[in-house]
């Protein structure tokens, strides 16, 4: 979680306006305020000048006083801790006053209205996207430059998100914090949770423009959607034969190399399809699930 985001609940007072008339002293590099008018207060001037003191003081012995007691976690400030324990509570105190959604950080939600507004303000140098949000810009940069500056310490992999590098090591660390309310099921990441948390509702929000069918996951809808276009975009690099779905082509593929995946456990038949191999286990166990009516 950025410090810059968490920061949305400064502990400094606000200043009033006029700022000309400041008197600033430096001691170590360190901006202390001596004008009182420049604050609503004398007070506010104190507590303020005791913050910047407090930091500097922070900053440089590089202490995070403010420790999470759900996890080991430490921050610079108490509202950085303040914002990160909503992790742990769920807590979306900020409403969009257009839609449903909540978030825990007051500029997520800025960055959301922006949806509703369709304002991108921060542009692409580099090519016409634009985006709603700086870090949107920094993020799609690294797209430019191949950037990945998040490095698993357990293996070579890296990542152009540090959100991506920490779902990766929960590959190895085997961590699941997502747990299903309604049975015994956990995953690494909050989307997977909220997918399977559709077999116990039923929900299917994904709905066909074309027809009448509905999906519980949007790339089912996409691979639906080709059947009405007849889109096939994986190409056989062997022959002429193109694909609506990944899968179907790798399939496909074995009918070149002569690969058989699919090993029989009581035999030694392999099989090229995961069905074919169901259908020979059968004979095996002597299997007969199809009865006539």
């Amino acid at each position: 979680m950025s410090e810059v985001n968490l920061r949305e609940e400064s502990e400094v007072p606000e200043k009033a306006v006029n700022i000309q008339s400041v008197e600033i002293k430096l001691t170590e590099g360190i901006v202390i305020y001596d004008n009182p008018t420049c604050f609503t207060g004398e007070s506010y001037l104190v507590n303020h000048n005791k913050l910047v003191m407090k930091e500097h003081h922070i900053t440089t012995t590089g202490k995070k006083p403010f420790q999470c007691s759900q996890c080991d976690m430490n921050f610079l400030y108490k509202s950085y801790l303040k914002i990160h324990q909503r992790t742990h509570s769920g807590e979306k105190p900020y409403q969009c006053s257009q839609c449903d959604k909540a978030f825990s950080q007051k500029n997520n939600l800025k960055t959301h209205q922006k949806t509703h507004t369709g304002e991108k303000p921060y542009q692409c140098s580099q090519c016409d996207k634009a985006f709603s949000s700086n870090g949107h810009l920094i993020t799609h940069q690294k797209t430019h430059t191949g950037e990945k500056p998040h490095q698993c310490s357990q293996c070579e992999k890296a990542f152009l998100q540090k959100p991506e590098l920490i779902i990766h090591q929960r590959t190895h660390t085997g961590e699941k914090p997502y747990h299903c309310s309604q049975c015994d099921k956990a995953f690494s990441q909050n989307n997977n949770l909220k997918t399977h948390q559709r077999t116990h509702t039923g929900a299917k929000p994904y709905q066909c423009s074309q027809c009448d069918m509905n999906f519980s996951l949007k790339n089912h809808l996409k691979l639906h959607q080709r059947t009405h276009t007849g889109e096939k975009p994986y190409q056989c690099s062997q022959c002429d034969k193109a694909f609506s779905q990944k899968n179907h082509l790798i399939t496909h593929q074995r009918t070149h190399t002569g690969e058989k995946p699919y090993q029989c456990s009581q035999c030694n038949k392999a099989f090229s399809h995961k069905h074919v191999l169901i259908y020979h286990q059968r004979m095996h166990t002597g299997e007969k699930p199809y009865k006539c009516s």
